[in-house]
């Protein structure tokens, strides 16, 4: 636990929460000397370099999805959790573009679904990015227009869609998973050991300036024993991760923009949050400046100059968060779906996290 955040936490308090708003505090601003940086690359007796198979994922397969070979990926341990990997910013100059893109125009399409059909028609929400693009194209100058559809954002679902009241999947909610992700999230968990992983339901979160993520562990996926993977993109945020009880303190690290996180293991189970957006203006003015860059593989399509701007202009002031997860186990399928209703009625009496996750 870090030494500054450690003054807040008293014994037998649920210490988790006392650091979460300790990293949220905004006046006075707390003291982030303690949050572990791994682009530093300092190995300490928390922080361990770990070695993943260079072999697992071929250098053409890895640069196919904007991924530099895994020989040059660092990745890092952490002492006090198995199974947790943080690999810095694997992706080639000029491959981040195309993901940011992603997010921002194609995925929040339909058929897939995001917050803003909770209150609004699909025809509403049929194409967020067309809806928003003039507004986000334009310099801020004086009075600027009310926010737009794609700053309204906070979160989108792909594959098996999350259902927020029940926190559960079912098989009759499902749209296509996008092909080029899952390829991405593939290459990420082969190299880190995991072969056979399927990704079949992501999680986009849209952050703005003065968004947090609440305490929560992910378990509704039916399968425990696959990887969740987390990629970061644009400003920086503080990740807090416990674990097995919120009594437990967390540690506090920064994700970057690039940045990949693999939860395996023991460490798939554990609590974790994210308190606070922090500026990161010096690595998202780099990420801006790698449009038309070396793009890697043909899966990754130039982004035009037009959709870029577009792409910058949201990134300057926000963070997107993507976590891909398996959510059925080899050769398994959903529950019946009298079992389904019976699973849903034990998760209704949770409280519904904050509106991302």
């Amino acid at each position: 636990m870090a030494k500054m955040a450690a003054s807040v936490v008293e014994t037998g308090e649920d210490a988790f929460k006392k650091i979460f708003k300790f990293y949220k505090r905004r006046y006075p601003p707390p003291d982030f000397s303690d949050v572990i940086d791994f682009s530093k690359c300092v190995t300490t007796d928390k922080i361990v370099p770990v070695k993943l198979n260079p072999a697992a994922v071929s250098d053409d397969d890895a640069a196919n999805v904007g991924l530099h070979p895994v020989k040059g990926w660092r990745a890092f341990n952490l002492q006090g959790y198995p199974g947790f990997i943080f690999i810095t910013n694997p992706f080639l100059r000029g491959s981040q573009p195309f993901w940011i893109r992603q997010c921002l125009k194609s995925y929040p399409q339909k058929p897939n679904v995001c917050n803003l059909d909770m209150h609004m028609s699909p025809a509403d929400t049929q194409d967020i990015w067309a809806k928003s693009v003039t507004n986000l194209s334009c310099a801020s100058v004086g009075k600027r227009e009310p926010r737009t559809l794609l700053e309204r954002l906070r979160w989108v679902t792909l594959g098996y869609h999350y259902n927020w009241d029940s926190k559960t999947y079912s098989a009759n909610h499902y749209t296509p998973f996008p092909p080029e992700l899952h390829l991405l999230s593939s290459q990420i968990a082969t190299a880190c050991g995991f072969a056979d992983f399927t990704a079949e339901a992501g999680i986009l979160n849209y952050y703005r300036s003065d968004s947090s993520l609440g305490i929560h562990v992910d378990e509704s996926e039916l399968d425990h024993s696959r990887p969740l993977l987390s990629f970061s993109f644009g400003q920086s945020a503080i990740f807090l991760l416990g674990g097995t009880h919120r009594r437990d303190a967390p540690t506090a690290m920064y994700m970057h923009s690039g940045d990949v996180m693999v939860m395996s293991g023991p460490s798939r189970l554990l609590y974790h949050a994210v308190p606070r957006v922090v500026p990161a203006r010096q690595e998202v003015a780099l990420v801006e400046s790698e449009r038309g860059g070396a793009q890697g593989g043909a899966i990754l399509e130039q982004v035009s100059a037009e959709d870029w701007a577009v792409c910058c202009r949201y990134i300057r002031s926000s963070r997107i968060n993507v976590t891909v997860r398996q959510v059925l186990g080899q050769g398994r399928s959903f529950p019946p779906a009298e079992d389904e209703t019976k699973r849903k009625r034990r998760r209704s009496s949770d409280s519904p996290k904050t509106e991302e996750t």
